[in-house]
């Protein structure tokens, strides 16, 4: 590239946590090797992440000059960056793109809102990286399972109301549940000794479809997340008792808030978040690997967002057929879906901001800038503010764009 480049391909970054899909079943791992010839997947490795974003935990580069792209940018901060991020949001790359491929349950975890993460980045910065917040959204690539928000309480009180197991969670005198319930029972289950869990958990395992009703999914899930993180870990109580369950197909998306609990369970998806990497765990971990209970109990949200599979799905927008746009309730990104079938074509109009698009299955050509770029799978490329794309596909092609509208 030339320092007067507005559009430039780069190399992303895998990560290897256990969670991940192992050897070449992982998507990550299989696009990342698309544009690293020297990346060598193991088959006994797992591969859980490819970011490719301008975040110095596992940074993207530029492909031609290996140059961290953290560096371009704060380099050529005006053209590559713009205005609007300048002005308004950090003058950074204030989104962070991801690959995931999930085979088991990642923690049960939420984020810490903007006040929180500033605080905790102040007293821990080993561990609490920056001050950002970090709402996210997930795009299904394949099958997506996720726990995502809560169950509504009506559901979840007569749940605790039916099993006996149950009631030893619920505060003394509780009548009618609210919010504040829910907080505290999500408290308590977390906060129990691992031979309580052991034993509700196998109380729970021998409850009859019809005491669950429309939840008999947990007799199916239970034994599936014992079998990932044994019958003592007290994530599975909390998922299965309180929270949302969904399934989602390719295409289909979630909204995760910042303070919005959250566990992903399997599949591939596209992932995109505030410029964060601060998280606190609280489940499907090592306890030694768990934030304090209480901090994490108290932070959680109950806004609208995250009280049902309605609230929690986010629907994309047709833009043009070929596009869905996929917009989050915050100001740092919107995120475009482009599906092309063989020999169709489509432009991507200019944006304030930058946008990074990576192709996640097929190949074409992408005219910007005045330049003709190949696109193949695993292709990533950061596009400046103010260019206009053009891409077209002999073959058929999918892309996926963090942009800053």
């Amino acid at each position: 590239m030339t320092r007067t480049d507005r559009v430039f391909q780069l190399v992303g970054s895998c990560n290897n946590y256990p969670w991940g899909k192992q050897g070449k079943e992982s998507l990550a791992a299989q696009l990342h090797k698309k544009t690293d010839k020297k990346f060598d997947i193991k088959n006994d490795e797992f591969y859980s992440e490819l970011w490719f974003g301008d975040y110095p935990d596992f940074p993207a580069r530029v492909l031609e000059t290996g140059e961290l792209l953290q560096d371009v940018l704060q380099e050529h901060k005006e053209t590559l960056l713009g205005k609007k991020v300048i002005e308004e949001l950090g003058a950074q790359l204030p989104f962070l793109p991801k690959i995931l491929s999930i085979a088991k349950a990642l923690p049960l975890q939420i984020h810490p809102n903007k006040d929180l993460a500033a605080k905790l980045h102040a007293k821990d910065p080993d561990h609490f990286t920056d001050p950002n917040h970090k709402p996210e959204i997930a795009v299904a690539l394949s099958k997506f399972e996720v726990f995502a928000g809560w169950k509504p309480l009506t559901e979840v009180q007569s749940l605790f109301q039916r099993l006996d197991m149950l009631q030893q969670f619920v505060p003394p005198g509780t009548e009618s549940w609210t919010e504040s319930t829910l907080r505290e029972v999500t408290r308590s289950l977390l906060q129990a000794d691992e031979e309580t869990v052991k034993s509700v958990e196998e109380a729970l395992s021998k409850a009859s479809r019809q005491d669950l009703g429309s939840q008999s999914y947990i007799l199916d899930l239970l034994p599936r997340l014992q079998d990932q993180y044994g019958a003592t870990d007290p994530g599975s109580l909390v998922a299965l008792l309180c929270m949302n369950f969904l399934v989602l197909d390719a295409g289909d998306a979630i909204y995760i808030p910042a303070d919005g609990i959250h566990a992903y369970l399997s599949g591939d998806i596209v992932e995109c978040m505030a410029r964060s990497n601060n998280v606190l765990n609280a489940g499907f971990c090592p306890p030694a690997d768990r934030n304090n209970i209480d901090m994490f109990a108290d932070t959680l949200t109950f806004q609208p967002s995250t009280r049902s599979k309605e609230d929690v799905m986010l629907p994309g927008q047709d833009q043009g057929g070929k596009i869905k746009v996929y917009k989050p309730p915050m100001s740092e990104f919107d995120m475009l879906r482009l599906s092309l079938l063989q020999g169709e074509g489509e432009d991507i109009d200019a944006h304030q901001g930058p946008g990074v698009m990576i192709v996640t299955h097929g190949n074409g050509t992408m005219l910007a800038d005045g330049k003709t770029f190949r696109l193949e799978e695993g292709s990533i490329f950061f596009v400046a503010p103010g260019v206009k794309v053009r891409i077209d596909s002999p073959g058929g092609l999918e892309a996926h764009m963090a942009v800053v509208a």
